[in-house]
């Protein structure tokens, strides 16, 4: 390659002295214009031959290969600058570009192996509503309800905070670790105070505590090449560090309201061991990156000295949460150098929770949930270290949250 690069360089400086000669006889010969002409066509494929090596060189310095044109790592380390023929100015574009794919690269599919450390700090905010119509009585006469009629809604927002760090192992391998903060909020209402429908009490309850902290590692199998997608195995660990659900008590929270019950508090995290094994696939038709990505949860059975949620009542007993698969796809497109759009579509099946006390084992009614979104992304690189990457989810089925609003900070060393 370099030896390419060795006469393309000797015969630019050969065309040069003869294109200064041509400038001095032209008019006196005929022939002249075409053969300046004939300079520029050569200079034109030098130049196309010269961004080619450049190219192949880059593409084994990042080690993963594109079909699209495939620039250098911005941020300086491991780019082989360019020499000969081009400018400043077009290298600069060159290394947005790179950021710009290399954000698609990682916000949705895997790290960059190749970047030794990476901090990605942001935030989500997802809102819930839902409504529930409860009957209480019989049917008199086929036709006519005798009973209570009682409607409550749950409107719940939760903030999360959290902190990713990435470290690049080697070219295929990278670990990262994940540490959590939420906020949750949660408003209940309820009608049938004092036995009138039209009544409706209001109660709300807070709580802030640290999350499911996660360790991930992930594998590079298959390099990007022609007619081959980039595929990265993932593990994921997820120790139950946030406050668990089971035995939080309910109380009263309206004297004059029985139906009225809520959470002494709010859980922010599973409460049990959790492992998700994935594959993610992404390929490159520039602009274009598609990317796919399928997964499997299994969540460790976990045994509790109470999961009774009644006051003055403990009940021992052992919680199997349902394992759930992880299926999703999208795609994303560069609107230029530095902007990139992206669109998927995820969709989760959970299996039913399992109880197991003293009196048996059960599975816990409505706990059997399938919950789809849609995503929209947006993608922007700022400077050559920090870029932005905003998304918002729309719930598509009832299990899912209304949206889902996020805004992260990546920044590589």
């Amino acid at each position: 390659m370099s030896s390419k690069r060795q006469w393309a360089t000797a015969l630019v400086g050969v065309l040069l002295p003869i294109a200064a000669a041509s400038q001095e006889v032209i008019g006196q010969d005929p022939r002249v214009p075409e053969l300046m002409r004939q300079i520029e066509r050569q200079s034109t494929l030098i130049q196309a031959l010269e961004n080619r090596l450049n190219e192949l060189e880059m593409r084994q310095t990042r080690g993963r290969g594109t079909d699209g044109p495939m620039l250098a790592q911005a941020g300086g380390d491991s780019r082989t600058p360019e020499v000969t023929i081009g400018s400043e100015a077009r290298d600069t574009q060159q290394q947005a570009r790179v950021q710009s794919k290399d954000l698609i690269y990682q916000t949705e599919h895997a790290p960059l192996f190749e970047r030794r450390f990476t901090i990605d700090a942001g935030f989500s905010y997802s809102y819930y509503d839902r409504r529930r119509l409860a009957l209480s009585g019989f049917l008199a006469l086929d036709a006519i309800f005798l009973g209570t009629i009682n409607l409550d809604q749950t409107k719940s927002s939760t903030l999360t905070w959290d902190v990713t760090g990435r470290y690049g192992l080697t070219d295929r391998l990278s670990i990262d670790a994940n540490v959590p903060f939420v906020y949750r909020n949660s408003s209940f209402f309820s009608g049938g105070a004092g036995g009138a429908a039209t009544v409706v009490s209001e109660a709300s309850k807070s709580s802030t505590n640290i999350g499911d902290v996660s360790v991930g590692l992930y594998y590079q199998l298959i390099k990007e090449a022609a007619g081959v997608p980039d595929v990265v195995a993932s593990l994921r660990v997820r120790a139950p560090t946030g406050k668990a659900p089971f035995g939080i008590k309910l109380v009263q929270a309206d004297a004059t309201n029985t139906n009225l019950n809520i959470e002494e508090s709010l859980p922010t995290g599973n409460g049990v061991w959790s492992g998700t094994l994935g594959l993610s696939f992404l390929k490159t038709y520039d602009p274009i990156v598609l990317f796919a990505s399928l997964g499997y949860t299994y969540n460790k059975p976990q045994s509790f000295s109470d999961i009774s949620s009644v006051q003055g009542v403990v009940t021992p007993g052992r919680v199997k949460l349902g394992d759930s698969i992880n299926v999703g796809g999208g795609l994303a497109i560069a609107l230029n150098d530095r902007t990139a759009l992206s669109m998927a579509y995820s969709n989760v099946f959970s299996r039913a929770t399992k109880v197991t006390t003293a009196t048996g084992t059960q599975s816990v009614i409505g706990s059997k949930t399938n919950a789809a979104t849609m995503t929209f992304g947006l993608n922007h690189v700022l400077t050559k270290n920090l870029s932005i990457s905003a998304s918002l989810a729309l719930g598509m089925t009832p299990d899912a949250p209304n949206y889902v609003f996020g805004l992260r900070f990546p920044y590589t060393f």
